[in-house]
């Protein structure tokens, strides 16, 4: 007979299991709808803008118009079976099932939105001015393809091919990007014209610049750090003024072999020149280091819920 006490332990632990799931499927939901948004901008802007000026972006994507061009096959159709193999291929490089789950759902997406767009965007699209063509197709693409890694997910295509090339062959991921999107880029050359595909590195470069910007966030926050003979009294002075957390390491200096104590800080963007005031003020000899951050997580900042 179970006690009234284990039974009441019991039942709370299956409503906190059942809590976990809950959770996980509502992250799993938003995930996949940042997804299904990052899916919909880049199939706006190879509708709207790549397309329609003949501009290769490098990837299945650009493979798949330059296809289109010579055979007319729709390009949804061609980024999705053009991604079979690869994804085939590399699967076992894609960080386990539940990623390569989301990857499968970016690819699926993302050709299915490219191909019924067709429908409903003319096909010339809203520019005939390839510099704006490259300038907004790239930002676009790039916003959809960080909004897909939010999403813990990728585009496929150049992400598999660059992760299975930096695997076997130890190639940086950077490098394999660099190569197999070159290469796209100068068949497009080959097929459209040399014009068109020096403003397809414009996409290219314009395109991860937004990617970065959208799956990371801009850089807002300012790590800085301080040396100072008298570190307490700055520690105290950016604790009150900009109330701020700082964390008081111990150096040595190199030359003199001296222990000083070493004030790391983060701060917004806003709050630098009054970091600067504070710490002149109190301390004019002190030596400071500002730098970039592209996220803050924790107290103070956005919460740490997940990586």
């Amino acid at each position: 007979m179970m006690k009234p006490k284990d039974y009441i332990n019991q039942r709370l632990e299956k409503i906190e299991q059942w809590a976990g799931k809950i959770q996980f499927s509502r992250r799993s939901i938003k995930d996949y709808l940042f997804i299904l948004a990052g899916s919909l901008v880049q199939a706006l802007a190879m509708r709207l803008f790549l397309v329609p000026a003949n501009l290769v972006s490098g990837g299945i994507s650009g493979a798949s118009q330059i296809i289109n061009y010579f055979t007319g096959w729709p390009i949804g159709l061609m980024v999705l079976i053009g991604n079979i193999p690869l994804f085939i291929l590399g699967w076992r490089f894609l960080g386990g099932a539940k990623f390569a789950l989301r990857t499968a759902f970016a690819i699926v997406s993302f050709s299915f939105l490219t191909d019924l767009l067709v429908f409903f965007i003319p096909a010339s699209g809203v520019s005939g001015d390839n510099v704006l063509n490259s300038l907004y197709g790239g930002i676009m693409l790039g916003v959809g393809l960080g909004l897909v890694y939010r999403g813990q997910g990728t585009s496929g295509g150049s992400d598999i091919l660059g992760r299975i090339l930096n695997f076997r062959l130890g190639i940086s991921i950077s490098q394999a990007y660099l190569i197999t999107d070159s290469l796209v880029v100068l068949m497009g050359g080959f097929t459209f014209s040399w014009e068109k595909a020096l403003y397809g590195l414009v996409v290219i470069y314009v395109s991860g610049l937004a990617a970065e910007a959208a799956s990371e966030g801009s850089s807002i926050f300012r790590t800085a750090i301080i040396i100072s003979a008298d570190a307490d009294a700055v520690a105290e002075k950016i604790m009150t003024g900009l109330e701020r957390g700082v964390t008081k390491l111990v150096g040595t200096g190199a030359y003199t072999g001296e222990e000083r104590a070493v004030l790391y800080c983060v701060v917004t963007r806003s709050e630098v020149n009054q970091l600067k005031e504070m710490v002149k003020d109190t301390d004019p000899r002190a030596f400071m280091v500002i730098g970039s951050a592209h996220e803050a997580l924790g107290e103070g900042f956005r919460p740490l819920t997940r990586s």
